[in-house]
């Protein structure tokens, strides 16, 4: 299996973790916030970070200099107000439409990776890939052919999300420009660790240094072995790729949302979702160059 294959695994495990998460991020919201699940799913998935740096001995903790503004930019740009953004969203929105709005970066990871990342040359079955997987967000967003023709996306949680994702993709543009050597459990680690010393704060200032239910565990656990996998994918593919590979993501949390939520879904939706089929076929094929 080579090296583009494991890239392609990789996004696509990273893909069902990121959408088990706003299942359990809904579930635990029963009995907790935004903010109580947010905080202890940022230790959580630091902890899990930790505990795979140890397992695979592949890395110590240390960093260099160079390398600390790029993990601080993803920590608190990435984590604390983009995935804060996202989970705010998310008490709002239903979950297949925070899903798959958080998961349309290629549009602005092609962007920004333009200009700043030369070395990721897109061939033309990615530019293919990339746009059936842009026109299935589209399908499942809008829900039906009426919103569709008119582009009626929805409300200002459906807005949020894509902030959330524009900062997400310029999150994934650092990691690929400058932390391609770090192991993916290091920057999984600090990733969560920074923020979580944010929420450990306002924790203790609201008397709240409690776990309110075991989802805020399972989504901590869940959300740090998808960022590992994540990176990993990250290591091998272009940021383009491992953008619009994402978007395999509202497949299996529209499933999910189906049978934890009853959250019904449209034909258009079910039309959305088979269209990312074609595309991850067309972006994981093997190119001819390295």
């Amino acid at each position: 299996m080579n090296t583009k294959h494991l890239g392609v695994i990789a996004i696509l495990l990273a893909s069902i973790m990121w959408a088990i998460e706003p299942i359990l991020a809904k579930l635990s919201y029963t009995n907790s916030d935004v903010f109580h699940t947010s905080a202890l799913r940022a230790f959580v998935a630091a902890c899990t970070a930790f505990i795979y740096i140890l397992l695979t001995k592949q890395s110590s903790l240390r960093v260099t200099r160079q390398q600390i503004s790029p993990l601080l930019y993803i920590a608190f740009v990435g984590t604390l107000i983009a995935d804060f953004m996202y989970f705010f969203a998310l008490s709002k929105i239903p979950v297949i439409n925070a899903v798959i709005l958080g998961h349309m970066q290629p549009v602005f990871i092609i962007a920004f990776g333009f200009f700043l990342l030369k070395t990721d040359v897109l061939t033309k079955f990615d530019y293919l890939g990339i746009g059936l997987m842009i026109l299935s967000g589209l399908l499942v967003t809008t829900k039906t052919m009426e919103n569709f023709i008119t582009l009626k996306f929805g409300t200002i949680g459906d807005l949020i999300v894509l902030i959330a994702t524009i900062t997400w993709a310029t999150a994934a543009i650092v990691m690929k420009k400058y932390l391609t050597m770090v192991n993916a459990g290091v920057i999984t680690f600090y990733r969560f660790f920074f923020p979580s010393l944010v929420f450990a704060a306002y924790l203790g200032l609201s008397s709240s240094l409690y776990i309110a239910n075991m989802y805020q565990v399972y989504v901590g656990v869940i959300i740090g072995i998808g960022t590992i996998l994540y990176y990993e994918g990250l290591k091998r593919l272009k940021t383009a790729q491992v953008g619009g590979l994402e978007l395999s993501t509202p497949f299996f949390a529209a499933l999910l949302a189906l049978l934890f939520l009853n959250e019904q879904i449209t034909g258009m939706q079910i039309i959305g979702i088979v269209t990312l089929f074609g595309g991850v076929y067309l972006l994981s094929k093997k190119e001819k160059y390295p």
